[in-house]
């Protein structure tokens, strides 16, 4: 038995009189000692099947509020080993800890029985002190009459350690979400506490929600009569020992072997509970003990968050307070790495305290604090990438990805546009039209609440990570590797607060500043339900704003926002009138799109520097638009790219203003277009990154003066496309490239065509530019006045099929000669009866009621009798085909982005074709579109020399036939060798038809076949 006075803290008290002090340790438990107050007699409170003495609850209550967790010093005066039990005096300061219990009349002195030594040293200060209170009727002294009564607690059954009819769903119905006050009474492990709710006094274990700490194992196996005793203790949540008088009488029965006493029984389970745990796992004790220092005997509040659904134990959180302010326990637990996150109860937490939980989780496992000091990370395919950089956003991708124009790398550069996918986010896909992928509900309302807000606007990039995608979703063998980051709007377009960033991110690294005033668009998107937080796996790379993202989801969950909700998206339909085989529908459009004169409209896409797929509201249309009179370069030559920028970062997704003039054969409208109230025309002629068609007259289009003026700066400047020039040379360099062209490729015919008709699969038709006989024939034509002329008489005029007739073409009722590809049956036709007709002069093909007929009875135009120039056709359109080049047909794959090239190519200019060769393999009489001998060619543009065969193959979009056997001609093999440095470029940027790595060509076509009767062009 210790002799002198001891340091200690107050770990917990028991009863009025008994306190359980531990020693001071640098790390692990403690050593702990049971003092139970000599010479103090305190209420005994209730234990099981029991009830409290008077004012026992009161009595234990005035000791714990008074030295729980304090600093005391403390001596052993005696002991009763007879029954475990130390005897001695607690002082907290200068105040004796007994004295004061004894002046508040909350216990009796136990007087001094004949010449026993086993007293107080401060016996008579206490029987003073005891006359004091009495006299004053203090306490368990007071005589107002029913005060004794009313000092017993009315115990629910649990709160006398009694399971039976305890119903945990009933007690949490009641009190979900709400705050209760409770003590803690014993605590099981780290995780699992034993409470008495305030005021009802339900005695119940508590799991803590979200966690779990190690086991402390079992306790070894005791007498059971020690045993009962201990459960009768453990079940009452009272380590309450104390000595009655007689009670040294009983214990020398028990020594002569008489029945155990009460006292006897309670030293016994004293005993046992002070027994380590066998088979404890590690840190299991030391987290116990944490929980026991901050908890144990505390006034704490507990939420309760559930039931568990085999056992009906309850799951709860716990709050204990620590200075002025409360702090979450199982929180503190995960980050001092004494607890690990266990997903049936964090799923019943809120989505943000599950995220804290699972980020403090994650950083003591970084840390390797305590039970995960072997702990090894897994591997991960995201990467840590720091780089941060501002700029202004240019495109919206999805609701999820973003282009931005880096403000340090100039335009036009392939530095100048980064795409920003945005961290721990995923907003719903887009789709795919070309492969009939529809978008998925709300994936059109979170690109849309993005570009209303992002498009045009500064904003602060900090790059995250990096992650390597697999092949099924790259589209290659390799993957590819996808950039994330944290995008912050620095502009007031929205109401959203600024977040505050983290300390450190998910690798450990200082996280970078939130700039100033900004605000993060991932949490936009997030907060408004139009994205979901992305659930990481340990150690991967995430948000720096991750914390946020969650607290922002949850917030959109409670209140079911779009995706969160159970209402159907909004139904939107575009009617995509830019699609392959809408060229009819798009006709039909045109005077919707007249009638309104300027309209709005949103640039959904820029496909070349002067061709859009714009979106116009009104009318819920798509529609592929060009600027009338503008040519930009053609791909693959000088300043396509640099035009392709230019108009990214000045209308790519803006609202802007257009005026439809006419539509082409394609379907694509042309017209005129503005951007904040400036022509865009204008602004790419005066950049030096178009030219005006040559035909173009100032009165051909709205501010035709303001295109002609924009030009000829450009043009004074000698900026961009116009480098070099000398005005009054252009007819000089024009004939010059021409005989250059000439002598490179000895005898071959050279033709000035201009293309009319794209059928895909590297066909389309042209007509001959130098004898202007196809405007001669449109003069000739004009002046028989068709249109005045009346529908002939169903009887009277009956085409067949093979009979040539003048046609009204849908586009723009202009008449045209045709022939009839496809009659109807009946030989009487009804003015509504249709007809499949073949446009011989322009290579198009459509059916037409029988209403836009007429009859072919002029001499003049008859295609028997007007020359035809070189064609070898019916009249003047030649059916051309790309040489020593594969296209895929308009139905493969790439097929229509092939024929969009070739439109893009070609149209509005004149070239000069390099007749190779001359194909009649599939017989010289012509039939309908596509039939009749074929010239094989090279497409040049004089003005720059590029080959439209060479710009295909570098674009990814053809490929080079295969030939069998070496090339004699020299000047072909040259040829051919520069055609294969331009596919080689393809095939290395993986490229349109080379994604998916090098393409099959084993069963290569033979180039004898045609194509099949083609659906159209686009």
């Amino acid at each position: 038995m210790a002799t002198g006075w001891l340091r200690g803290r107050v770990k917990a008290v028991t009863s009025g009189d008994c306190l359980v002090i531990m020693g001071n340790v640098k790390s692990g438990p403690p050593p702990e000692k049971t003092l139970t107050l000599a010479s103090l007699i305190a209420p005994k409170m209730a234990r099981r099947d029991g009830r409290d003495e008077p004012f026992a609850w009161e009595s234990r209550e005035f000791l714990r509020k008074k030295c729980i967790g304090q600093e005391v010093v403390f001596k052993v005066d005696y002991a009763v080993p007879s029954i475990h039990r130390e005897f001695g005096n607690v002082f907290m300061g200068d105040t004796n800890i007994a004295l004061a219990i004894v002046q508040a009349g909350w216990a009796r002195v136990r007087p001094q029985v004949g010449s026993s030594t086993d007293v107080s040293p401060y016996l008579e200060q206490l029987l003073k002190a005891e006359e004091a209170a009495k006299a004053e009727e203090l306490g368990i002294w007071t005589k107002v009459p029913g005060a004794a009564e009313a000092a017993i607690r009315d115990l629910p059954p649990s709160g006398v350690g009694q399971d039976t009819g305890f119903d945990a769903h009933a007690l949490l119905e009641q009190n979900k979400g709400l705050t209760l006050a409770a003590i803690v009474e014993q605590v099981r492990d780290g995780s699992t506490v034993r409470v008495m709710l305030l005021p009802s006094f339900h005695y119940v274990q508590v799991y803590l929600a979200g966690v779990q700490c190690p086991s402390v194992g079992r306790r070894p196996f005791v007498d059971s009569t020690a045993a009962t005793a201990a459960a009768d203790a453990a079940g009452n949540g009272v380590g309450a020992l104390s000595l009655e008088e007689g009670s040294t009488e009983e214990a020398a029965a028990a020594a002569a072997g008489g029945a155990p006493s009460a006292a006897q029984r309670l030293a016994a389970s004293a005993a046992a509970a002070e027994q380590k745990e066998s088979g404890a796992e590690p840190f299991a004790l030391e987290a116990k003990h944490f929980t026991e220092v901050r908890c144990l005997n505390r006034e704490v509040r507990v939420v309760l968050e559930g039931v568990d659904g085999k056992f009906s134990n309850l799951v709860g959180t716990l709050h204990y307070p620590s200075g002025d302010s409360v702090v979450n326990l199982s929180l503190e637990l995960v980050q001092n790495g004494l607890a690990k996150v266990v997903e049936w109860s964090a799923n019943m937490l809120e989505a943000s305290a599950k995220g804290a939980l699972k980020s403090a989780e994650l950083e003591s496992k970084k840390q390797r604090l305590r039970m995960w000091t072997n702990f090894v990370p897994p591997q991960s395919n995201s990467i840590a990438f720091r780089d941060n950089f501002t700029g202004k956003v240019v495109e919206v991708v999805s609701g999820d990805c973003i282009v931005v124009a880096d403000d340090a790398a100039a335009e036009g550069t392939p530095q100048a546009e980064r795409r920003v996918n945005l961290s721990s986010i995923r907003a719903k896909k887009m789709g795919n039209p070309r492969r009939d992928e529809k978008p998925e509900p709300y994936a059109r309302e979170a690109k849309e609440f993005l570009r209303s807000r992002l498009i045009g606007q500064p904003v602060a990039v900090q790059m995250e990570y990096t992650r390597k995608m697999p092949p099924m979703e790259a589209g290659g063998p390799e993957g590819r590797n996808m950039e994330f980051g944290s995008a912050f709007l620095l502009t007031g377009k929205t109401d959203t607060p600024a977040p505050a960033a983290p300390a450190t991110t998910a690798s450990g690294d200082a996280a970078p500043a939130v700039p100033a005033g900004g605000v993060n668009v991932a949490e936009m998107l997030v907060t408004r339900g139009l994205a979901t937080v992305v659930r990481h796996r340990d150690f991967e790379e995430r948000s720096s704003q991750y914390d946020a993202l969650l607290a922002a989801e949850a917030k959109a969950v409670k209140q079911k926002k779009n995706i969160h909700s159970n209402k159907d998206a909004p139904a939107t339909h575009i009617n995509d009138l830019s699609l392959h085989g809408m060229a009819n529908k798009a006709r039909g459009f045109l005077p919707f799109l007249q009638r309104g004169k300027r309209m709005a409209a949103v640039v959904d896409y820029v496909l070349s520097g002067h061709r859009f797929k714009l979106i116009i509201p009104r009318e819920s249309c798509a529609i592929a638009f060009a600027l009338s009179g503008v040519r930009c370069p053609g791909k693959g030559e000088p300043f396509s790219e640099h035009a392709i920028a230019f108009m990214r970062r000045r209308i790519m997704q803006h609202e802007v203003e257009i005026e439809v003039e006419t539509v082409d054969k394609t379907g694509t409208f042309i017209g005129s277009l503005w951007a904040d109230r400036t022509n865009a025309g204008a602004l790419l002629l005066q950049a030096g990154l178009a030219k005006l068609h040559p035909s173009f007259t100032p009165d051909r289009t709205a501010e035709g003066h303001l295109l002609i003026s924009a030009e000829t700066q450009a043009k004074n400047a000698c900026i961009k496309v116009w480098e070099g020039y000398v005005e009054g040379q252009d007819a000089a360099n024009a004939a010059a490239s021409e005989a250059s062209l000439l002598q490179a490729h000895g005898k071959q015919e050279l033709v000035h065509v201009q293309v009319t008709e794209v059928l895909g699969g590297g066909l389309f038709y042209v007509v001959e530019t130098t004898s202007g006989l196809l405007p001669r024939l449109e003069g000739a034509i004009k002046e028989l006045q068709l249109s005045d002329a009346k529908t002939p008489a169903p009887g009277t005029f009956a085409p067949k099929k093979g009979e040539f007739v003048f046609a009204q073409f849908s586009a723009d009722d202009s008449w045209a000669r045709a022939m009839v590809v496809a009659a109807p049956a009946d030989p009487t036709p009804a003015r509504t009866s249709e007809y499949t007709v073949f446009y011989i002069d322009y290579g198009n093909q459509e059916t037409l009621p029988f209403s836009r007929l007429r009859p072919l009875d002029q001499p003049s135009v008859a295609p028997s009798s007007f020359p035809r120039g070189k064609a070898e056709g019916l009249g003047l359109a030649q059916l051309c085909r790309l040489a020593h080049v594969k296209v895929p047909l308009l139905e493969e794959d790439f097929g229509q982005e092939a024929a969009e090239e070739v439109q893009g190519l070609t149209g509005g200019k004149t070239l000069l074709a390099r007749v190779e060769e001359r194909d009649a393999s599939a017989g010289t009489k012509v039939k309908g579109q596509g039939s009749g001998v074929c010239w094989v060619v090279t497409l040049v543009d004089s003005e720059t020399s590029t080959s439209v065969n060479a710009a295909l193959l570098q674009a990814g979009l053809a490929r080079l036939e295969r030939r069998r056997g070496g090339v004699r001609n020299p000047a072909l093999a040259a040829v051919l060798e520069g055609l294969k440095e331009r596919q080689e470029m393809a095939r290395q940027s993986r490229l349109h038809i080379w994604q998916y790595g090098d393409v099959d060509s084993d069963e290569e076509d033979d180039r004898g076949r045609r194509p099949g009767p083609p659906g159209g062009r686009k």
